[in-house]
């Protein structure tokens, strides 16, 4: 579960840093508006909700595809029982 996590983590929080410095490399924080005025947060604020934001979608995003790429074991898989190798000798030699 510790791995899988961190397959997901890992690249997303890379591509949160690469979204954080583009976006507001042509965006300035204080210009967002919220309504009809201005958001009214500091500018460490709003890097901190946009570099959690952008982490989590891509996190999302991450946990979807992971989601969808798992394959089913086969019919014969499944019937197969656990250590059903070794018992018979076929399973190599560890």
């Amino acid at each position: 579960m510790g791995k899988m996590l961190m397959v997901v983590a890992w690249p997303a929080f890379l591509a949160a840093c690469i979204l954080e410095a583009l976006v507001f490399a042509f965006v300035d924080p204080l210009d967002l508006s919220w309504g009809h005025g201005p958001l009214g947060w500091s500018r460490q604020a709003i890097y901190t909700v946009a570099f959690f934001v952008f982490w989590g979608v891509v996190a999302s995003s991450a946990i979807v595809t992971l989601i969808l790429a798992r394959t089913r074991p086969s019919p014969e898989e499944r019937r197969r029982e656990p250590g059903a190798d070794r018992a018979a000798g076929t399973h190599p030699a560890d």
